[in-house]
């Protein structure tokens, strides 16, 4: 979604931006998405803030799941000596590049506490976590109530007594409209392209692309097969799988009507052409 990626940007230094420059034959396709899409540090300091007040104590063990280049489980690791990560995903080439370029960047110690698994979240074998983690909209990819509500229940079993489940759903009436919007990023442009919808299903096929200054073009980088699940959809699924509660944090505004990046707990959210949004199930 574009407005997610806007609020994800990786941090860089300004130099850094100013020696970034790309084409189509010498870019990595992951490395834009990282560039583009995610931003571990903001969400790390969403989890840590709020499962401390959730809970009365700071997280240690964060499984990724649909961890892709485990962006999320390196940075995690860095916060403080005592956390653990553990990254899954179902796409060995993708968690190969992981450990030659996010793993290469932690220290030895570090990387002593990171575990990689290759396997189905719905039935990995890991060590039960404080906090399960399923950003990107990932688990859009289960197209049916039957398929969700199973992987609902295997997250709430990797989970410890008190831990909490993290996701992220994104909406709005343009998340149905076939577009396509771009967004510059440094040294390239990224586009969000939602290239179909059936309303009966709520199926949706979309693309990312990248552009670049030279006038190549990196087209279908990434496609996503998705079901665009709505937040009632989703809080009746987390409790049909066992989670006590379940809470939306909706985003703030600023003066101009976009989005703030301020995610607080909410019951009501506004009528906007794009949104995005966190839930927090409790075990």
């Amino acid at each position: 979604m574009p407005k997610t990626a806007a609020k994800k940007k990786k941090r860089r230094s300004a130099s850094a931006r100013r020696r970034a420059t790309y084409t189509a034959a010498t870019a990595d396709k992951h490395h834009l998405y990282e560039r583009a899409v995610q931003n571990p540090e903001a969400e790390i300091e969403f989890i840590d803030r709020t499962f401390r007040k959730l809970r009365g104590r700071t997280p240690a063990v964060l499984r990724e799941d649909f961890c892709g280049t485990a962006f999320m489980a390196c940075t995690w690791v860095r916060g403080r000596r005592t956390n653990q990560s553990i990254g899954v995903d179902l796409d060995r080439p993708t968690l190969q590049w992981a450990i030659a370029n996010n793993l290469s960047w932690l220290n030895d110690e570090e990387r002593t506490r990171v575990e990689l698994i290759c396997d189905d979240v719905m039935k990995v074998r890991a060590a039960p976590a404080d906090i399960i983690a399923a950003f990107n909209f990932s688990y859009f990819i289960f197209k049916s109530r039957a398929t969700l509500l199973d992987y609902f229940k295997a997250a709430r079993r990797g989970l410890k007594e008190d831990g909490l489940f993290y996701l992220d759903c994104y909406g709005g009436y343009e998340a149905q409209d076939v577009m396509e919007e771009p967004r510059k990023c440094a040294g390239f442009t990224y586009v969000w392209d939602q290239a179909h919808f059936n309303p009966i299903t709520s199926e949706t096929l979309c693309h990312i692309h990248f552009r670049f200054p030279d006038g190549t073009k990196m087209n279908r980088a990434f496609s996503y097969d998705w079901r665009l699940w709505s937040i009632a959809e989703i809080r009746e699924l987390l409790a049909e799988a066992g989670f006590t509660r379940s809470t939306v944090y909706w985003e703030g505004s600023d003066e101009d009507g976009e989005g703030n990046g301020i995610f607080r707990p909410s019951t009501k959210g506004e009528v906007c052409a794009g949104w995005v949004s966190y839930l927090i199930a409790e075990k």
